[in-house]
């Protein structure tokens, strides 16, 4: 079978294609920090990371915001002016 699929779901030499998501959940974020789920959540409550969105009950990081705190260093939230908490 061959590596290639509809444009829904395009796979090119076994490697998906699919644009990366705008919008993080809190697996995701987990996932680029390698930290556990219940981590992120305790980062969020004490201010050192971004604020998620609130999506309906859904909470959702923006990834653009995600990838610069990471590549900042990830600096406390709270101690950044400018950062709504």
């Amino acid at each position: 079978m061959s590596d290639f699929q509809c444009a829904d779901d395009r796979v090119v030499d076994g490697k998906s294609m699919a644009p990366p998501a705008v919008m993080l959940d809190v697996e995701h974020v987990a996932e680029l920090l390698g930290v556990s789920t219940r981590h992120v959540r305790r980062l969020v409550d004490a201010g050192k990371c971004p604020q998620p969105v609130r999506l309906g009950r859904a909470c959702r990081w923006p990834r653009r915001v995600v990838e610069t705190w990471i590549a900042d260093g990830c600096p406390n939230c709270r101690k950044r002016p400018g950062v709504a908490r």
